[in-house]
């Protein structure tokens, strides 16, 4: 039986191990291609880690032709010696103890990509055969492992090979000593072979993402050496890889267009406490309070294109998902960048408009790396770093350098900083411009598809929230108004003369009436209960009506329209009532001072306007000009009094009391007359009797 092979010295080990290969997406992703990479990134990041740690300088990686792949640094090696706890070997604990090894304290290593402990001995439970030599101490050792079991294979001379014959280790494991070296020669090498009970039958190393990713990793470690060897085809390839340049020249590599800016470097740190469970002396797990620092290094150019290429690295692991260093950094740029465009907001010309997030990174290549002890990860395929200090700190860096290159005296920072801004700024009105024909095209199908009016004279603007709807008395304001609008965000919809009254209308009637029809319509957000304020399509709606009793009677009529059809927009404040003057006072100063013109909203305001004038002995123009209508008012006339946002006046429409105001309306446009007549009697102060009815 296949138990017989197990000996009880092994069910510690072996407990472990099992669960990994009973779960093995736990640990990797998958077991296709993309996790038997993973399994190789986890021993290849143990080798960087300890160049990072400054130990070793070269690693190779050699794909062998038999489907087994060897590993080889030249860092300090494994530790052979005894561990106290588990009385084992530091090569077995690190290849069979789970969430075991040297980057849990901040002793070993600073800062490191393999944190859970579970890299190697992960390896190791899915693999039919792993050998692990360690030159070390003068001497050369090593230890054989099938399916996470130590123990010795025997080859008879021949290559290795995982069918050869296994020994399993019953009493005792052995680190053997198959050699010596020269004093100070350390390092370490580890091949396997992938388990194919565990991988399905088309898993295979591939061979450029592999080259990817050493070529990524030598950027990230100026100075250390990767090579890649497959010897798997007829002829063997060898690509090697080291730069000094680090991520300035990751970035210049990943930069796909023409630089707008030279790349720029920013680096800084930061400290933050984390409370973590540390294992006392007595073996329990004691929460402690730690201080750590984040240390960030940034390379940062743009270019003339509009493509985004970004890459995050947590301790030289890719964080392709992302994460909160990413997150930190795009708040920074944005925030930063969008203080300086309101800083020189007259010269770049952009008005109330704010850049967005893809303003920004549009033509970015951005190479991020952050270095911090015992990352969180979001699960052990470390693709997202969760490590939520890390946020305010790379943000922190990012404005700071950011701030250090904009504040720059140098004529090329000064010019480039420039071009960056000028750039930022085109993307931002790219894409205001590219909305609003969108929605200009998709506004102009609703009313070429629909009953809308034809006298609707619509707004460019597709921003609801700044878009107005001037509901006009009559065509001869509509003309005036025409030329007086801000036709970027002015709409304007003419009406003849008064509206249906509704309040005594039926729905029916109210929906066959052609002006309460085109103006429902035109709001396109429904009425009654199917109003949805949401899918209004302007932000304000304004009544513009005439400054007398007939426009008076207008305004009544289509504010009890708004209150029974479409009250939502009461209450949230969405209805004006817009005040042209009724005079025109014209001052004549003397000599060649231009005259002043001063307009009035009552004729009590007008006879205080005339009797300042009589006291200042200023002379004007005589008769007055009373406007009766807008009509009446030149276009210059009705822009700098009612529709410029500069100078007009309006009234808000507001229900405080939904109820109160439901029976004032109920009074004044209702079909009981009686109530009606005693308010219009009891408001004019005059006797009943005085009425001929």
């Amino acid at each position: 039986m296949a138990s017989s092979d197990y000996s009880a010295r092994h069910l510690s080990v072996l407990e472990g191990l099992e669960a990994v290969r009973k779960r093995p997406g736990m640990y990797i992703g998958s077991t296709d291609s993309r996790g038997l990479m993973h399994c190789l990134w986890e021993v290849i990041d143990n080798s960087v880690d300890e160049a990072l740690a400054g130990n070793g300088t070269q690693i190779d990686v050699l794909l062998h032709a038999d489907a087994s792949v060897e590993v080889r640094d030249t860092g300090r090696g494994i530790p052979v010696d005894i561990e106290p706890k588990t009385g084992l070997s530091g090569v077995e604990v690190v290849f069979t103890k789970l969430h075991a090894g040297g980057k849990f304290g901040s002793g070993s290593y600073a800062a490191s990509g393999g944190l859970h402990g579970v890299g190697a001995s992960v390896v190791n439970a899915l693999s039919e055969r792993l050998d692990v030599e360690v030159d070390r101490d003068g001497k050369t050792w090593a230890m054989s492992f099938h399916r996470g079991e130590p123990g010795i294979f025997t080859d008879s001379g021949r290559e290795p090979s995982p069918d050869a014959p296994f020994t399993p280790f019953e009493k005792g494991s052995e680190l053997r000593v198959v050699g010596t070296v020269r004093k100070g020669v350390t390092g370490t090498r580890v091949r396997y072979w992938a388990d194919r009970q565990i991988f399905t039958k088309g898993a295979e190393f591939q061979t450029a993402e592999l080259s990817s990713r050493a070529r990524q990793t030598a950027f990230l470690v100026p100075g250390l050496g990767l090579t890649i060897e497959d010897a798997r085809g007829e002829s063997p390839v060898t690509e090697n890889f080291r730069f000094e340049g680090g991520i300035s020249e990751f970035a210049e590599h990943l930069a796909p267009d023409t630089a707008l800016t030279e790349t720029w470097r920013l680096t800084g740190s930061g400290t933050f406490t984390e409370t973590v469970p540390v294992l006392s002396d007595t073996g329990a797990m004691l929460p402690t309070e730690l201080q750590r620092e984040c240390v960030v290094d940034i390379a940062l150019r743009w270019g003339t294109g509009y493509e985004t290429v970004t890459r995050s690295f947590v301790n030289i692991i890719a964080t392709p998902k992302g994460g909160t260093h990413q997150a930190g950094f795009e708040q920074g740029l944005l925030k930063f960048l969008r203080q300086q465009v309101e800083q020189n907001a007259r010269r770049l010309k952009v008005g109330t408009d704010k850049i967005e997030k893809d303003d920004v990174l549009a033509g970015l290549t951005a190479v991020l790396t952050v270095r911090i002890p015992e990352p969180q990860f979001e699960g052990q395929t470390k693709e997202v770093l969760g490590t939520p200090a890390v946020r305010a700190i790379v943000a922190q860096v990012v404005a700071k350098g950011l701030s250090d290159r904009f504040s720059s005296p140098k004529r090329d920072d000064k010019s480039q900083t420039s071009l960056l801004l000028d750039k930022v700024v085109a993307e931002m009105k790219s894409r205001i411009s590219a909305r609003a024909h969108k929605e200009t095209q998709r506004r102009k199908n609703a009313l070429e598809n629909s009953s809308l009016p034809a006298k609707l004279v619509d707004c460019r603007s597709t921003d609801v929230g700044n878009s107005e709807l001037f509901i006009v008395e009559g065509d001869s304001a509509l003309g005036t108004a025409r030329q007086a609008r801000d036709s970027e965000y002015q709409a304007l919809l003419p009406i003849r003369g008064k509206i249906l009254n509704v309040q005594k209308a039926s729905v029916a009637d109210m929906l066959g009436n052609a002006e309460c029809g085109s103006i429902i319509q035109v709001i396109g957000a429904g009425s009654g209960r199917s109003f949805e304020i949401e899918a209004a399509r302007y932000g304000k709606v304004i009544i513009m009506s005439d400054a007398d009793v007939d426009g008076a009677h207008i305004r009544t009529l289509l504010l009890t329209l708004f209150f029974r059809y479409m009250r939502p927009m009461i209450e949230q404040g969405r209805v004006f009532a817009a005040v042209p003057p009724l005079h025109r006072v014209i001052v004549m100063n003397p000599g060649t001072k231009p005259n002043e013109t001063i307009y009035t909203y009552s004729e009590q305001e007008l006879s205080g306007v005339l009797s300042q004038l009589d006291k200042a002995g200023k002379r004007y123009q005589d008769p007055i000009q009373r406007y009766k209508g807008l009509g009446e008012m030149d276009a210059d006339q009705l822009a700098n009094t009612t529709m410029d946002r500069k100078h007009r006046t309006l009234r808000r429409v507001q229900v405080a009391d939904a109820e109160n105001a439901a029976r004032v309306f109920e009074l004044l446009m209702g079909n009981d007359v009686a109530p009606r007549k005693d308010f219009i009697i009891n408001g004019a102060g005059i006797s009943r009797d005085r009425i001929d009815v």
